[in-house]
């Protein structure tokens, strides 16, 4: 008798729900327990039923020093992260410079208080971060698509070596047959 495949869904029963979590988490800790001691890897798993209960396994290194590592090495991605939670917190980019706006008008300046005044340098600096960081993203964007187009007119110059190397490299041309041949472009590279 074999195993039915389960369809992936939510299980509607609360009880088999739980007898499911029960043997799937214990079925992950084993797997993470066995990765570790394979592999001789540092291996870190933290589970959260629906009822908020925290389970973790950590295996050679605690799990501080894992979950500590992890913090040193992609700092960047978990700031980004929390800049982007801030962002759906303030709403649009525009409605956080409409309120700082607001609060900054002429008329108002003089009666907001200190605190007050910090709250706004945080929005401004939040506004500042999430602008900078969508500026890094399209940065990124267009020089993964300079370096595509990079590589695409590289293999075209290739081609177009190759094309005259064949033909031994003697091409008789007058001046209206310019435009017939192509020569091959040199890009700089961009690092």
């Amino acid at each position: 008798m074999g195993r039915k495949k389960l369809e992936i869904k939510r299980i509607e029963n609360k009880s088999s729900r739980q007898v499911t979590f029960s043997k799937r988490r214990n079925g992950l800790i084993e797997k993470a327990r066995q990765l570790s001691v394979l592999c001789d890897a540092s291996v870190a798993l933290l589970v959260v039923s629906s009822s908020g209960k925290l389970y973790s396994f950590s295996s050679g290194d605690n799990l501080v020093k894992i979950l500590d590592r992890y913090g040193k090495q992609h700092a960047d991605d978990l700031k980004a992260l929390d800049l982007q939670s801030k962002a759906l917190n303030y709403g649009s980019h525009h409605e956080l410079l409409d309120l700082v706006e607001s609060k900054l008008v002429a008329s108002n300046v003089h009666n907001l208080s200190v605190d007050s005044l910090v709250q706004l340098e945080e929005h401004l600096e939040t506004a500042l971060s999430v602008t900078r960081a969508k500026k890094t993203e399209l940065m990124l964007k267009l020089v993964e698509t300079l370096k595509a187009k990079e590589k695409l007119l590289k293999e075209e110059n290739q081609v177009l070596a190759n094309q005259m190397e064949n033909k031994g490299g003697d091409v008789d041309m007058s001046p209206g047959q310019i435009s017939d041949v192509n020569v091959p472009v040199t890009l700089p590279l961009l690092n």
